[in-house]
């Protein structure tokens, strides 16, 4: 059974910074594209970053762009999501997604994903 397990969340002061590891069991990612994506309350989930197999080829929302960092452990077969100058509007329930499309490139639909994770909460506060 494959499973991708969030950690790091929690409540953090605006201006301040949280790291999240996505943890995957039950088959290797090693080889394929990861994401992540959170979704606020009222809201829709959106793509926050996504990365490639080998960390070659990353992309991310305008909105965290220059803040946020993903990266990948493919040893670990973990990815994770440096989170910088969090701002009360990055609240949110952040999920971690893997993709078995081709590893080369990066996705940002989450119809382009076919495991997810449970999501872990980030609070900003203001």
């Amino acid at each position: 059974q494959v499973q991708l397990v969030e950690s790091g969340g929690g409540l953090v002061q605006a201006g301040g910074s949280l790291r999240l590891s996505c943890a995957a069991s039950g088959r290797t990612f090693s080889s394929y594209p990861m994401g992540w994506f959170r979704q606020a309350p009222g809201k829709e989930r959106e793509f926050v970053a996504a990365i490639n197999w080998s960390g070659s080829n990353t992309r991310y929302a305008d909105s965290v762009k220059g803040r946020f960092t993903i990266s990948r452990d493919n040893a670990k077969n973990t990815v994770y999501l440096q989170m910088n100058s969090l701002k009360p509007e990055d609240s949110a329930v952040y999920y971690c997604a893997g993709s078995l499309r081709y590893g080369g490139v990066v996705y940002y639909r989450s119809t382009e994903y076919d495991y997810w994770g449970q999501g872990t909460q980030v609070t900003v506060s203001s």
